[in-house]
């Protein structure tokens, strides 16, 4: 996009989020052709959406177009599409003898398809599966952050003749694709949270004077911003470097960085960080489970960690 498209582009998503959520802010994505946009220039379409999804607090089933942008289908959604399980990166279907077994999430959106995409493993292969919703057992999910509107998506059906086989690299691409997505997520929420506590540090007196002048505080709002500013620096250099290894590391220092912030912030805030009326709780109920999706931090950091000592060789470096 040139700049002033870009700054137009921004603006209008801005809106967008703004005033609407869930389902009506997929119907305003649609209207401003954000989806053109996904195909078009991936990353500003990603890297704007997700980073004000963070911020705002709002959520949309555009992780299903994410998923399925890499996938090489030849199909348009709608169509509903099943997420991998929490904590996850597998593709959440398989087929076990006669049967495929289905576990992971979707959006609240889901229920309103007809058909739903389900990407499972057949032995060695990756396959794409039309299933018929109403095949499928969708239970709400009321835990962490229920705002965020996820299902939980399970089924056992008869083996599905009709099945597409994908190119070996298309799931790992794909999940890049989102670890890099809802990275910009949590990074848009740390960055409100830090947002939060820096309001409140300078608002609130004690002692005779303003809490951010208290170098303990300062030093809770600096680490957190380093973390937040390292975190995007790895996102921006994923995006050049366009290898899931990268997109791996780029989504656990989001989650990291997103739980450091939540902690320092918290820490900030003192008291009125704990209570309902206050923003923050939201954030940090919402920072933990993003940080589950397509793979937590921990778990990505354990695998890369395994992977390095598998292969004894070191990942090309990218320029920070």
């Amino acid at each position: 996009m040139d700049p002033g498209d870009l700054i137009l582009f921004e603006r209008s998503l801005q809106h967008a989020v703004g005033v609407h959520d869930g389902q009506a802010l997929d119907a305003a994505l649609l209207e401003l052709g954000w989806h053109d946009a996904l195909g078009h220039d991936t990353q500003t379409a990603i890297a704007t959406l997700f980073s004000l999804q963070g911020s705002e607090h709002t959520t949309s089933a555009s992780l299903d177009h994410v998923l399925t942008l890499r996938l090489g289908l030849e199909r348009a959604l709608p169509s509903g599409v099943v997420l991998p399980a929490l904590g996850q990166v597998d593709p959440p279907g398989e087929y076990e003898g006669d049967h495929l077994v289905v576990r992971g999430l979707g959006s609240a959106a889901l229920e309103d398809h007809e058909e739903t995409i389900v990407v499972a493993r057949d032995g060695h292969a990756t396959v794409v599966v039309d299933v018929p919703t109403a095949a499928l057992t969708v239970r709400r999910i009321h835990g962490m952050d229920a705002e965020l509107e996820l299902v939980e998506v399970t089924a056992t059906l008869d083996v599905m003749e009709a099945r597409q086989k994908l190119s070996p690299s298309a799931w790992p691409s794909s999940v890049a694709l989102c670890q890099l997505a809802v990275g910009h997520e949590l990074v848009g929420a740390a960055r409100k949270m830090l947002e939060l506590a820096r309001r409140h540090a300078l608002e609130r007196a004690q002692f005779g004077q303003f809490i951010g002048q208290f170098q303990a505080v300062r030093h809770r709002l600096a680490e957190a911003l380093v973390a937040i500013e390292a975190a995007d620096a790895m996102l921006g250099a994923a995006w050049e470097d366009e290898s899931p290894t990268a997109a791996a590391v780029a989504k656990a220092l989001a989650g990291r960085a997103a739980r450091t912030a939540a902690r320092h912030c918290q820490q900030v805030l003192a008291g009125i960080g704990f209570t309902s009326e206050h923003e923050l709780h939201r954030y940090i109920r919402s920072v933990l489970v993003l940080n589950e999706l397509f793979g937590g931090s921990r778990t990505l950091t354990t695998a890369l960690g395994v992977e390095l000592l598998t292969t004894q060789q070191l990942p090309a470096l990218v320029p920070l």
